[in-house]
């Protein structure tokens, strides 16, 4: 790396909680930083699931480098062990992070990134490639194209923007554009915003996550005072298992709670469950506007008219802006490589997966890093600690810092997120006291969205 390219800015892309995590970090190491959000404030996705309770506690979802700036700035942290939705994380975490002047001076909202490249150098040639600054080209909300120079990326852009389509072969059902009104991908605000779509309406859920959950009760809620509400959930699974999660075993009551109240409903037939079912086309009926849904349901035939359909499939990552970029991506799950082994789903229950970093994330081209929910490409859990471990990890990497990069702090179960294992043991700082031992659950994807051995 030439003197020119040490003196350039680390490029985050995404101001979620991973992005901004990553920042914090580049900040406090007195690295130059610049953070490029699509949206128009920060934590763009995480206020589209607002509504949403998180499973695990705030002493979880706060990256370590991001609470010491906050505390300097006398930030009120949350304490104890309330679940926030996400909306609070947003309005008591990203909000008072970003209006910190290291980091907003920093930042670029609006600032959609449509490529990044190797200055002067397409994907093909090999030449040098390391010695040169990538160059990250962004649209923002007037049309206007920037481009930015940076010695190394982090891409922390997500996965909300890309869920899955309704296809169990990985593509869009025939018909699924056609009544795209009609249709919901991740978790709609059903109790709130939205309330008037679901009232009095035949909703038909589709998935076997905590999401489809999520939705699920939301609809049993609305129908205690519309009665006409009706909800069917189709999934592709042939056998329950685990669907349901632990119950009381759980390290997570509130997951535990979540799963055992579905199978309550299904069990009462509030919910008409339908599996394991393939959907094979959608079309709308010409008089009332309804959604035809031709499926097949343990190997039969079925027609089901339904008014609205909630997608809880998961996400997938996008690639895109990445193309001109040597990555190292698993065939399958279009995560980080090395880490396809370990998250695999055919595999594990929701994979095992150890502690990572820069090792383990790095790609080809030098400096070029995807991190967050990204890293995990379509596997179904991620959790967000590892997040905040991972941009550690990477931002040591970039600041030279190799000892720390290698090193690992976060201590996770070998038999990954969605097991029964014992939780584990972690030291963490927090300003409700002083360092402790702070036990650390076995928890999912905290994104809702993402699916849980689903």
């Amino acid at each position: 790396m030439n003197t020119d390219q040490k003196n350039l800015p680390v490029a985050v892309i995404g101001a979620g909680p991973v992005g901004l995590a990553a920042a914090a970090q580049l900040i406090e190491r007195g690295e130059r930083v610049v953070i490029l959000e699509g949206g128009s404030a920060v934590g763009h996705s995480v206020r589209k699931w607002g509504h949403v309770r998180m499973f695990s506690p705030w002493s979880y979802n706060i990256d370590a480098a991001a609470r010491r700036l906050l505390e300097i700035s006398g930030w009120d942290e949350p304490c104890g062990k309330e679940l926030p939705t996400g909306r609070d994380i947003v309005e008591k975490y990203l909000e008072p992070l970003a209006s910190i002047d290291a980091v907003a001076s920093s930042l670029r909202l609006s600032h959609c990134v449509i490529s990044v490249t190797r200055e002067g150098l397409d994907k093909v040639r090999s030449h040098g490639r390391a010695e040169r600054p990538f160059v990250i080209r962004t649209l923002d909300a007037a049309a206007k194209l920037t481009s930015y120079r940076a010695k190394a990326v982090i891409d922390a852009s997500g996965t909300w923007e890309t869920p899955n389509p309704l296809g169990a072969d990985g593509l869009c059902v025939p018909g699924e554009d056609r009544v795209s009104s009609h249709i919901d991908y991740g978790i709609p605000d059903i109790a709130g915003s939205r309330r008037g779509d679901f009232a009095g309406a035949h909703t038909l859920v589709v998935g076997s996550g905590h999401s489809s959950f999520n939705a699920i009760l939301d609809l049993l809620r609305l129908k205690e005072t519309q009665p006409e509400t009706t909800v069917s959930w189709a999934m592709r699974k042939a056998k329950l298992g685990n669907t349901f999660g632990g119950g009381s075993a759980d390290a997570l009551p509130e997951r535990g709670e979540l799963g055992q109240k579905v199978r309550a409903a299904v069990e009462s037939g509030a919910v008409n469950l339908l599996n394991p079912m393939a959907i094979d086309r959608l079309s709308q009926a010409t008089v009332d506007g309804k959604i035809m849904v031709d499926a097949i349901v343990a190997g039969s035939s079925l027609a089901l008219e339904v008014d609205r359909i909630v997608v809880t499939t998961g996400f997938r990552p996008n690639l895109e802006f990445s193309r001109e970029i040597r990555l190292r991506i698993d065939p399958a799950l279009e995560c980080a490589e090395k880490l396809g082994p370990l998250i695999d789903p055919n595999e594990h229950s929701c994979g095992s997966v150890r502690p990572h970093g820069a090792a383990e994330l790095a790609h080809p081209d030098p400096g070029y890093y995807i991190v967050g929910m990204k890293s995990y490409g379509r596997a179904p859990t991620f959790l967000l600690a590892t997040g905040y471990e991972q941009v550690r990890s990477v931002v040591a990497e970039i600041s030279g810092d190799h000892e720390a990069a290698a090193r690992v702090e976060l201590k996770l179960p070998e038999t990954g997120v969605c097991s029964l294992s014992e939780p584990v043991e972690v030291a963490k700082e927090s300003r409700c006291g002083e360092t402790e031992l702070a036990t650390l659950p076995v928890v999912p994807a905290v994104e809702p969205g993402s699916r849980c051995c689903g």
